[in-house]
């Protein structure tokens, strides 16, 4: 959602208007940042001095930069010899958070400029800007460290600045701590001196890192703490990984060696040498998000970075190697050529999701990464931008306070789809020789998506700009209805806007997308043939087999008719299908259920069919499209509940059982998750026997054998036993998340607290989410598994809207911890009344900083009631016919 802002609010401020969009005027430009900063951990503040080179573009009375809750102390400007002003006019917009600085004398353009200002800061514990993060000492107290966070605005937190993707600076920093701190930033250390200390305090040291090269303010990182270290030589340059000294080094092994593999491999596919001196890595306990690419020192929440390969499940494993693939390649693709404004945060985010894909597939093939693709990215972006609140990849964003909502399944998701799709369009080789060509000629600067276009169309001779624009610029994607001729072997394709919502408006139904069919067939796979128009026909070889979106590599949805569907069910069965078709087909046609285009009867038919199915991927889309119907149904009578509870378990607990839940040292990455996946659908569901194996295993392992549980089942059986258990097993699992040893370990104690279903033990959850020994970065946690049940979802919301206040102090709108959270307490919703309420709660309210979340969320609700109003005799019939209802 765009806001519209009054002509007042700008007007005589420190703000230019520019392609629609608040920025910085345009009079100066900042060549070289000399920053200084000293933090103070006994009273958490710190204090900095920055010297700004300005290049002066215009004759220039005034220099407005960013600043947000900084205390300037003084502010000089010199040009040349000459002091400008010692005591210009300061004033602060808080609404552009900008500061002017006002003058008499005028600086005529094409001269230099020296802006110094010193200031005071708040080493604050929002996770922004220069933030402090705790950690339990060897003592049990909390000790600290201070680490950085600036996407996508934060650098002005930290530090006056022109706090914008485009006006790229080099950077010399020096950062002044205790002795025995250690002391990190983009670039290698350059100088460290001993400086005087009082008398009876620690010793302290002045550490000046060496410049760096020219890069944007929101990669620019310092960290300050005591930290331990493991290197690896294997790439050209240091490979370090740091944590705190309450978390076990030898977890950071699995990391360093990954990533100095994975930048070797980016240089050569890049051919581009990685141009820093040194890649650190650092896990710090307090991180907003997943991890952040700062050039040269990515930090990381703790689970995304530490692997504890002993105790750890494949998928901790497989999102480990794909979190630190995806922001090594940021350290090109974002990081050397970045996106001139964050309307084009896609270009950064979409690829990086990508490569981390594509290496991920060079690095453990065994692993069939692009398989699950399917199920996850893809059915990600198709999820969200099914919304009619959804966005475009490359959105407008005119404000600072609009940009964390982007950071979504659409930029991420939706983003690398696209990119998937070009890839194959083009074919991989030629896709990468226009990468090259893309990070050669920008490297160091900036571009917006054409510029990414232009390289890849001059690398194929293909016009790569018309098909993929549409793509970028258009919100949503189409459905695609096949209909066939029999007498002339052809099939008839038509493509309309798809909404979950089922209401299409005409004018929301005017972008034609260039549809890549993709069609399948016994000949193999045609990829010439694509739909430019409304509808067209197309031959056929024959009409006994055919499938279009092969390995659904296209963006969209295909609607067969149910007679298509059956028989595309037997083509899988005879092994025609590839298990991204299979998957995708199932994904497809419960979306198209969902909204209105098919019966859910024949989907609840379609996943019925494929009890047999052999691989985990469709498995993971079977579990997934029949938990999406449970959660439509989740305030329907116990009675359908039971029942389809009841075919949930009829259909997966024979494989189960087939599977076994033993783990053997030869079992393959796939099949770990497969034995996984299957266990914790059939227990969850009811099925006594692996029921019983998950309290059997719970009670060993909570009686001290620690090797009963096994990592890849220990969130399916926490789930049970708080499903099925009461205050015992609750009481069991606080403990675990207080002594666990691994935050993985931790995570999955407190993520499951919600699924215990008693009225006092979902209270405790609630109050235990708000409570000091959860972290502000975990708040979300125990809350998520609330939404599994209705006296979950009722009472989330009640609680949220009486502790409204406090969750808006805990966590400001501006973060994206709020939006998420009023997510889950918001969209388990399925009935009108409770859209309703949440519609006059919130019209009273600020929705600043979460607009987009809500809205999303009241649409996947309106979503739920159509399709209940719709198809609830439908389905309550399929259930009597299958003898699961009476």
């Amino acid at each position: 959602m765009c806001r519209q802002h009054r002509e007042a609010d700008t007007t005589g401020s420190s703000l230019d208007i520019s392609k629609g969009r608040q920025v910085l005027p345009k009079n100066v430009k900042p060549l070289h940042y000399d920053l200084t900063l000293e933090p103070n951990f006994e009273n958490f503040t710190y204090e900095g001095t920055v010297v700004i080179e300005l290049d002066v573009v215009e004759d220039t009375k005034s220099i407005s930069l960013n600043t947000l809750e900084l205390d300037i102390h003084s502010t000089k400007i010199t040009s040349g010899d000459t002091t400008v002003t010692s005591s210009p006019t300061l004033s602060f917009d808080e609404d552009s958070q900008t500061t002017k600085i006002e003058f008499n004398d005028t600086i005529p353009a094409g001269r230099k400029a020296t802006l110094t200002q010193r200031f005071t800061g708040t080493l604050n514990d929002k996770m922004a800007g220069f933030y402090r993060s705790s950690y339990k000492g060897a003592d049990g107290k909390d000790a600290y460290l201070a680490t950085t966070q600036m996407e996508a605005t934060d650098a002005r937190r930290a530090f006056p600045c022109f706090d914008e993707p485009a006006l790229k600076a080099t950077y010399t920093v020096t950062l002044i701590a205790d002795e025995k701190m250690t002391c990190l930033s983009n670039m290698d250390v350059a100088s460290e001196k001993a400086i005087e200390a009082a008398s009876s305090g620690p010793k302290r040291k002045a550490v000046t890192f060496n410049k760096t090269p020219l890069m944007s303010t929101y990669l620019l990182a310092f960290i300050v703490g005591e930290l331990k270290v493991y290197e690896t030589n294997e790439f050209r340059v240091p490979v370090r990984v740091f944590c705190t000294p309450d978390k076990e080094i030898e977890h950071s092994h699995f990391s360093a060696k990954l990533g100095a593999q994975t930048l070797k491999f980016y240089e050569e596919q890049f051919d581009s040498k990685f141009p820093l001196p040194k890649m650190d890595m650092v896990a710090i306990p307090d991180f907003a998000a997943g991890a952040m690419e700062n050039w040269g020192l990515v930090t990381y929440r703790v689970v995304d970075l530490l692997l504890d390969e002993k105790n750890s499940s494949a998928s901790t494993k497989q999102r480990i190697a794909e979190v630190v693939q995806h922001e090594l390649a940021h350290q090109w693709f974002g990081n050397l050529v970045t996106m001139d404004f964050w309307d084009g945060l896609w270009l950064n985010e979409g690829f990086a999701t990508w490569m981390s894909w594509y290496s991920c597939n060079i690095f453990y093939p065994e692993w069939n990464v692009w398989q699950s693709y399917v199920t996850d990215n893809l059915q990600s972006a198709l999820g969200l931008d099914s919304l009619r609140s959804s966005h475009p990849i490359e959105v407008p964003v005119k404000r600072a306070d609009e940009i964390n909502q982007i950071f979504d399944a659409i930029s991420y998701s939706k983003g690398s789809c696209v990119i998937r799709m070009i890839s194959k369009y083009l074919g991989e080789d030629v896709f990468m020789e226009g990468i090259r060509r893309y990070l050669k000629k920008h490297a160091y600067g900036n571009t917006q998506t054409e510029d990414l276009w232009a390289a890849l169309s001059d690398a194929s001779g293909k016009d790569v700009e018309r098909v993929a624009d549409i793509w970028t610029k258009n919100i949503g994607f189409p459905v695609v209805t096949v209909t066939e001729n029999t007498k002339d072997s052809t099939i008839h394709v038509k493509q309309n806007r798809f909404l979950r919502t089922a209401d299409v408006k005409p004018e929301e139904d005017k972008t034609l997308f260039p549809v890549i069919l993709g069609l399948r067939t016994k000949d193999g796979i045609n990829e010439d043939l694509t739909l430019n128009d409304r509808e067209a026909d197309f031959k056929v070889p024959d009409l006994d087999f055919y499938k279009i979106n092969a390995d659904h590599s296209g963006i969209y949805r295909t609607s067969y008719t149910p007679r298509r569907l059956a028989k595309l069910g037997e083509n899988a069965k005879a092994g025609l299908l590839t298990v991204e078709d299979r998957a995708g087909m199932i994904a497809d046609a419960g979306a198209l259920s969902a909204a209105g285009y098919s019966k859910t009867s024949g989907l609840l038919s379609l996943v019925k069919s494929f009890d047999a199915e052999p691989d985990f991927v469709v498995w993971d889309e079977l579990t997934a499209r029949i938990g999406a119907i449970r959660s439509a149904w989740i305030f329907e009578s116990q009675e359908k509940k039971d029942a389809l509870r009841t075919f949930q378990r009829d259909l997966v607990a024979k494989k189960s059982h087939e599977l076994g839940w033993e783990f053997k040292s030869d079992d393959g990455h796939i099949e770990q998750q497969f034995k996984a996946l299957l266990f914790g659908a059939a227990a969850s569901a009811g099925d006594e026997k692996t029921k019983a194996a998950a309290f059997e295993m719970f009670e060993r392992f909570t009686s001290g054998d620690r090797s009963a549980l096994h990592p890849n089942l220990r969130s399916s059986v926490y789930a049970v036993v708080l499903r099925y258990g009461g205050t015992k097993e609750y009481d069991a699992l606080v403990h675990e998340y207080t002594t666990a040893a691994t935050s993985d370990e931790r995570n999955a104690a407190l993520r499951s607290l919600g699924r215990a279903q008693s009225p006092e033990l979902i209270q405790r959850t609630l109050a235990y989410s708000l409570s000091p020994q959860v972290k502000e970065q975990d708040v979300y946690l125990p809350l998520a598994g609330l939404r599994a049940h209705k006296e979950g979802i009722e009472a989330f919301w009640a609680w949220m809207k009486e502790n409204w206040e406090t969750l808006r102090k805990k966590m400001p709108p501006s973060f994206t911890l709020l939006g998420s959270t009023v997510s889950m307490a918001t969209s388990g919703f399925t009935k009108q009344e409770q859209l309703e309420d949440v519609e006059a709660f919130f019209k009273e309210r600020s929705t600043k900083g979460f607009d987009r979340n809500l809205a999303q969320s009241i649409d996947a609700v309106r979503a739920k009631i159509g399709w209940l109003e719709r198809d609830g005799k439908d389905v309550e019939d399929w259930l009597k016919a299958e003898k699961y209802l009476k």
